[in-house]
């Protein structure tokens, strides 16, 4: 594994202990792939399929907090499904709490990849449009998950 580069893990750091509203969004692709062009040592997929604001909180609290120890040392996927799915929705139909979606734009632009499940937009009659920038579409959700844990990350359910 090459070095990482220490300016970089220390900006994240900053970025992350600052608590992150600002948002930054990236053009919308429709992969499983993540940012990281070299492998990183440490990869996890969160499921995200509640649209509870204590739970989205949780959630969002511990993806910052592995950004505040490992920097760009960990590969982070939100995969978003059900009722999870309203964290990306622009604007979502349930009520989910604008800072916690302000979180989740943040996160995206430390480089955390947040997936919008198709077979869940398609069952609210979603497109693209109803998501925020930074949302990456898959076809299944829960394929997705999969196939990230078939790629080494380790999976997380609240």
């Amino acid at each position: 594994m090459q070095p990482i580069d220490a300016a970089r893990r220390r900006l994240f750091q900053l970025i992350g202990a600052a608590g992150g509203l600002l948002a930054l969004g990236t053009a919308r692709a429709h992969h499983t792939d993540t940012h990281f062009d070299d492998k990183s040592e440490h990869q996890i997929v969160y499921q995200c399929n509640k649209a509870d604001n204590d739970y989205l909180e949780h959630i969002l609290f511990s993806v910052g907090e592995l950004i505040r120890k490992h920097g760009d040392n960990v590969e982070i996927v939100v995969a978003c499904f059900g009722p999870g799915i309203h964290l990306l929705g622009d604007p979502p139909e349930r009520p989910v709490a604008k800072e916690l979606q302000e979180r989740a734009s943040s996160l995206s632009a430390y480089g955390v990849r947040f997936h919008a499940c198709k077979n869940t937009m398609d069952s609210l009659g979603w497109t693209e449009q109803n998501l925020v920038s930074y949302a990456v579409v898959v076809p299944i959700g829960v394929e997705d998950m999969m196939l990230l844990q078939e790629k080494g990350f380790s999976y997380v359910s609240w």
